[in-house]
């Protein structure tokens, strides 16, 4: 696992490794632009002209260090020294000094002239406030100009928490953090001011970061390859589950075959569909693996007993904002003893009446989008943006489930767990049925016992890498749902 941090995170082990341990902060301002350095060497970039502007913090210190180690190799190199002076850090006067020592060249402004690398060291991590002024008029200059940008720590106007650009922001093609991926490089999908991400590890304790009480993580696929149900040699299809899918109204069949088609892709061993009498023979046609038993009203016996039947319970896709849909999900709730995964339109019947969640006996993972989590938060969808992850945190502490709040960036919390960011899938997956195929995807891991909050996390990677197969093979218009189904065997065989 990759843990992903916030500023604070950041600060708090950086002080532990200084304070504690006993590392300088300059031998890690060393490390940075040995680190720095070498990512640019290894990238192969044009490093017979570079400028490095630099700013009052310790960022600028960092950018002060690179300038000296690439003109010690003898490359050609210029310093702009956009900060200050009033306001430098110590290890920024200290770098300067050294650089002043070798005698580098200082521009006095921003000369239009053509680079072959422009290094932005101004301010690096931290930064809450709007860009203004002559910090405006620099960074703006600065993307102007040709040459290839590199971002050190962090590009200049992000906000490290959310990936918000605060008035202007410098656009790297390459950004080398420093210690840690952060958090606002990665919670925009393909940030288009961070380029292609790099990580210099500069010896951080990494201990001191997992003392936090919540962090924020990734997978690499070393960890799903770990992680995901194995098959058993000498097994049956009980072995592997069974699913119940309670989805599709009357002439909603495509979200319940969707939903079943992906659960069965990824072993699970039985799926039955309980759905409306009109899409029997579609289903049955479509997808004649699957178990189906239909209903025309509410049938409260006949629900206990697929209940009784089932190891994991799918409820909400296609099914409807009716009377009928209502009684099923709130008396599943009622009467189910295994996990249920919750979507679609039964998150919008919960909305109306968040008691449902209260009280619950069986484990929970509800999959809302945003517009269906600003619902059940009585939000809008523009404050949730803001503070996804506290209204996520404060949301899964209130209501004992495992939440996946599904976007560009999807995040998986859990009150007694970490939160989970997931950084598979891209914008070709934005077409109707791809939240169906994950309920799927869910409740076929779930089935194969593997506890709610980790198949959340497995569903929603494999999800996302499902759909970067996709693209590859159709690219980013025509990727229909069905075709992410199709990935995941390609995925798991490789696997």
């Amino acid at each position: 696992m990759r843990y992903i941090l916030s500023s604070k995170q950041i600060q708090d082990a950086d002080q532990f490794t200084i304070n504690t341990i006993g590392i300088p902060s300059m031998v890690l301002m060393e490390r940075a632009a040995l680190e720095t350095v070498r990512i640019m060497e290894e990238e192969n970039l044009d490093l017979r002209n570079v400028l490095v502007v630099c700013g009052s913090g310790n960022n600028g210190g960092d950018g002060y260090a690179i300038a000296r180690l690439l003109y010690l190799k003898g490359y050609s190199v210029s310093i702009y020294f956009a900060g200050d002076d009033a306001k430098r850090s110590e290890e920024n006067k200290r770098q300067k000094r050294i650089a002043d020592y070798y005698r580098i060249p200082v521009k006095q402004e921003i000369e239009n002239v053509e680079y072959s690398v422009i290094i932005d060291a101004i301010f690096g991590t931290g930064l809450k406030r709007k860009i203004e002024g002559r910090y405006l008029a620099v960074i703006e200059a600065l993307n102007r100009m040709k040459g290839f940008k590199l971002a050190v720590d962090t590009p200049s106007g992000i906000n490290d928490e959310t990936g918000e650009e605060m008035g202007t922001a410098f656009c790297a093609d390459l950004t080398v953090a420093i210690a840690f991926a952060k958090l606002g490089q990665l919670m925009v999908s393909e940030h288009p001011c961070v380029g292609k991400l790099r990580v210099a590890d500069i010896g951080i304790y990494k201990d001191a970061v997992q003392t936090n009480k919540k962090l924020i993580y990734c997978f690499d696929v070393e960890d799903f390859q770990k992680r995901f149900p194995k098959r058993i040699e000498h097994s049956h299809k009980g072995s592997y589950g069974k699913v119940l899918l309670i989805a599709g109204s009357k002439g909603m069949s495509g979200a319940a075959l969707l939903c079943a088609r992906a659960a069965y892709e990824v072993g699970a061993g039985l799926v039955q569909i309980y759905t409306h009498e009109e899409n029997r023979v579609i289903i049955q046609e479509t997808l004649p693996e699957a178990i189906v038993t239909t209903y025309e009203e509410y049938n409260e016996a006949e629900l206990k007993r697929l209940l009784e039947w089932a190891d994991v319970v799918g409820v909400g896709p296609g099914l409807g904002m009716s009377e009928v849909a209502e009684q099923l999900v709130r008396n599943t709730f009622t009467h189910a003893n295994v996990p249920c995964v919750v979507d679609a339109d039964a998150l919008n019947l919960i909305a109306k009446d968040m008691r449902m969640l209260q009280n619950r006996k069986q484990s929970l993972i509800l999959t809302p989008h945003m517009k269906e989590m600003a619902r059940l938060l009585s939000c809008t969808v523009s404050d949730l943006n803001e503070y996804k992850i506290k209204f996520l945190d404060e949301f899964v502490q209130q209501y004992p489930i495992t939440c996946v709040l599904k976007d560009a960036r999807t995040l998986v919390a859990n009150v007694e767990k970490d939160t989970f960011l997931n950084l598979t899938g891209n914008c070709a997956m934005a077409k109707g049925g791809s939240g169906d195929v994950l309920t799927g995807i869910i409740c076929g891991i779930v089935a194969q016992k593997t506890n709610a909050y980790d198949a959340a996390c497995l569903g929603v990677y494999l999800h996302g890498m499902a759909g970067d197969y996709a693209r590859a093979r159709k690219g980013a218009y025509s990727v229909l749902a069905g075709d992410i189904i199709e990935s995941i065997s390609e995925i798991l065989q490789q696997m």
